[in-house]
């Protein structure tokens, strides 16, 4: 008798507490840059990854872009880049410039950047605010096999909030992309604890959908949710499972071919009211401009044809999803 009284007991008290839970409101995620940046339903800024168009000079850089109809380029500020960090003085300044002339906006750029106090990073961060750009990708971290991941989080936590100060200084936002593998940042859940607090203005998560369902399988809606706040950038890519010399894999698509639900990933961006600079990211079979070649096995009209194909599958894709 005491053990079926208990039984009801246990029963009432899930069935109370569940209709407390549903009684909560759900407060909605809150990103600090929406106001600046208009409306979510405005359509999307999309910046091309310029690290695709490296077989080319500034000027036909900015012009091919242009021409495709992106909004401006996320150029890459960093070794083997369009812009090397050593020369950056002398020849980020004629890549903007050059993007001026086509229209293209001069917000973005990806860089290897971690320590603002060692020299010649700091010069990218100086040369690129003077020149007014606003976003960029940080350098990617590993944890040491020599240390356990929590202490690796600490000293990360730290570096992150002096790269955060210099940000402030300089008028920067950087940002940490989550990348599948043994990264930093791979599972998203230990982005937070090293990240500043969700209500900073200079350095953030760039989150990259296709590396999150890599790593987040079915639950990267949750990685989503978790890290929704501190999005201050976002890539867009696909991919697909598949075998490749034996092993599984993934392997990157079009946009619209692989696994990544744009739909409900769109839906859930709108969502959570996150609007800020996007970047494409092509790194399916264009004739080596997908790893950054300098010169390239297919016809650069191809190439184009490709990129205004997923171009034109995102914005499709952002103005219908609800």
């Amino acid at each position: 008798m005491a053990r079926n009284t208990a039984c009801v007991s246990r029963r009432n008290f899930i069935k109370k507490s569940s209709s407390v839970a549903l009684a909560v409101p759900l407060m909605p995620l809150v990103n600090p840059f929406n106001a600046e940046g208009g409306s979510t339903n405005e359509g999307l800024q999309v910046h091309l990854f310029s690290k695709h168009l490296q077989f080319l000079d500034y000027d036909e850089m900015a012009k091919a872009a242009a021409k495709i109809g992106f909004d401006g380029l996320d150029l890459t500020v960093r070794p083997k880049g369009h812009v090397l960090p050593e020369n950056v003085k002398r020849d980020l300044p004629k890549a903007v410039e050059a993007m001026k002339k086509y229209g293209l906006q001069t917000k973005m750029m990806t860089t290897n950047v971690l320590d603002a106090k060692i020299g010649a990073e700091r010069q990218v961060l100086e040369t690129a605010s003077n020149l007014g750009l606003t976003h960029y990708r940080t350098g990617w971290l590993t944890y040491p096999e020599g240390q356990t991941i929590q202490e690796s989080q600490e000293i990360y936590k730290a570096l992150f909030k002096n790269l955060e100060t210099a940000n402030k200084e300089l008028n920067l936002i950087g940002c940490y992309q989550n990348h599948a593998g043994n990264h930093v940042g791979a599972p998203i859940w230990d982005l937070p604890p090293i990240l500043p607090s969700k209500e900073s203005k200079n350095l953030g998560a760039q989150y990259d959908i296709r590396h999150a369902v890599v790593e987040g399988g079915m639950s990267w809606e949750l990685d989503l949710r978790l890290i929704a706040p501190y999005i201050r950038s976002i890539v867009i890519k696909d991919f697909k499972w598949g075998m490749k010399e034996g092993k599984w894999q993934p392997i990157n698509t079009p946009l619209g071919e692989g696994m990544v639900d744009f739909d409900r990933y769109f839906s859930l961006l709108k969502k959570y009211k996150i609007n800020v600079p996007v970047s494409l990211h092509l790194e399916y079979d264009l004739g080596g401009a997908e790893h950054g070649a300098t010169e390239i096995t297919i016809d650069k009209e191809e190439v184009y044809a490709k990129m205004k194909k997923d171009l034109n599958f995102l914005k499709e894709a952002w103005n219908k999803a609800e």
